[in-house]
């Protein structure tokens, strides 16, 4: 989005929450001390930065290409202006609200695109997020903040703008609903430049909806970061689980997605109990999948939880450039064994899980997680994890942010996702 839009509707999302127009605050009205450098952050937030200090070249790039460079700069100015937390949650949740929307338009062809970065593109949403919550978590406001009060303000961002605030199908009674999720970039440290399909599909699909031969059908999409933390706090949780129990919100079929292995698309039939692994934040895991209190759950948890998407119906078509593939395998210790083994046909009685079909990272867990929530509820639905192929950049390119073989792999691999949605809606009851 071009500097003038962008800056007249943050203008008014900060300006309804601070209750005075921003225009009487004057780019200079920041004071020095409202951002304390000395706050520690997260490896996420660290990598916006370079050994010089200097903003890191390649996030400012997906930043100034996309015109997303605009948000933190006019966000830190109103935070710095907040005269109480009250405000600053409003002007939190209203600035997350507007980082996914504008990213979702960017994405779906709306409005400027604020620069020569092609619109597909995810990482603007990803990279100006973190400039977000870099600011919160360096803030020293004007007012008492405790450290449990500023971890609710940086989660409330982070949902917002992950658009799991603004899941919303309607009430028109001829629509199917479907529910899916996608991911952030990953493996930052052994290229800064990567993108997530699943991500920029996400943006793709988001309140779109599709012609099916059951009828249309709505898509609504959250993201998730790919992050232990938020996943063992219950963000899977929050966004699905009102959509899965039984009721007038309930969707017909959900689906959570991530990226998987190179030139080949996989429909996991099983989910493990098992996260290994070391995350954006280089945080490592290696246990069970916890599940926050107050959760619906099974009990006792299974090792394995099967999808309930169509996926023969899936693999038999005809959806894109990509092969899909029925992945029947797992990973796991044998009733009485100690060693784990990997099992081309799926589980065997009385094992212990060590990965799913999709392994044991947050692509599995987000799996795990909501087909686990859907029997816990009781619900009969279809649902299961996608593994988009690996988004490739041209093979000579070894520097540049983007590239055309980038731009087409990722478009394709969007409309594959979008086929194999239109399958699994086709086989739901007229």
């Amino acid at each position: 989005m071009s500097v003038s839009p962008l800056r007249s509707v943050l203008v008014s999302v900060i300006a309804a929450a601070l209750v005075v127009p921003l225009a009487a605050v004057p780019a200079s009205a920041a004071p020095p001390r409202c951002l304390d450098p000395a706050a520690p952050l997260l490896v996420e937030e660290q990598r916006l930065t370079g050994a010089d200090g200097q903003p890191a070249p390649v996030p400012q790039k997906l930043l100034d290409r996309s015109g997303f460079d605009r948000f933190a700069p006019a966000f830190t100015r109103a935070l710095c202006a907040a005269p109480s937390r009250a405000v600053a949650e409003r002007l939190v949740t209203g600035t997350g609200r507007l980082l996914w929307t504008v990213a979702v338009d960017r994405v779906q062809g709306r409005g400027p695109a604020g620069g020569d970065l092609s619109r597909d593109d995810d990482r603007p949403l990803y990279w100006a997020r973190l400039e977000l919550t870099r600011a919160l978590r360096q803030w020293s406001p004007r007012f008492g903040l405790t450290a449990a009060q500023r971890a609710d303000l940086i989660w409330s961002l982070e949902r917002a703008s992950r658009g799991q605030r603004d899941i919303t199908f309607g009430h028109r009674p001829d629509l199917k609903r479907i529910l899916v999720s996608g991911f952030d970039p990953f493996t930052l440290d052994s290229d800064i430049r990567r993108s997530n399909p699943s991500g920029a599909t996400a943006l793709f699909l988001d309140g779109t909806v599709i012609s099916t031969p059951s009828g249309p059908a709505r898509i609504e999409t959250v993201t998730f970061p790919v992050n232990w933390t938020p996943f063992e706090q219950g963000m899977v949780e929050q966004s699905f689980l009102p959509f899965l129990r039984p009721g007038p919100n309930q969707v017909d079929a959900f689906s959570t997605v991530s990226q998987g292995r190179p030139e080949a698309f996989d429909i996991e039939r099983y989910n493990g109990r098992w996260h290994a692994g070391a995350d954006n934040n280089r945080e490592a895991r290696s246990s069970t999948i916890p599940i926050p209190p107050g959760v619906p759950t099974v009990i006792p948890a299974p090792e394995f939880v099967p999808t309930t998407l169509p996926y023969a119906q899936i693999v038999a078509a005809q959806t894109g450039r990509f092969p899909v593939r029925d992945n029947t395998s797992v990973t796991e210790i044998p009733a009485g064994g100690t060693v784990p083994v990997t099992r081309p046909n799926g589980p065997t009685a009385g094992s212990v899980a060590r990965a799913g079909g999709g392994g044991a990272y947050l692509s599995n867990e987000s799996a795990y997680r909501t087909t686990l929530l859907r029997d816990a509820v009781g619900a009969k639905l279809p649902g299961g994890h996608i593994h988009t192929p690996v988004l490739l950049f041209a093979p000579d390119n070894t520097s540049e942010v983007t590239d055309p073989v980038q731009v087409q792999n990722r478009i394709d691999i969007r409309a594959q996702v979008r086929a194999i949605l239109t399958v699994v809606a086709g086989t739901l009851p007229g």
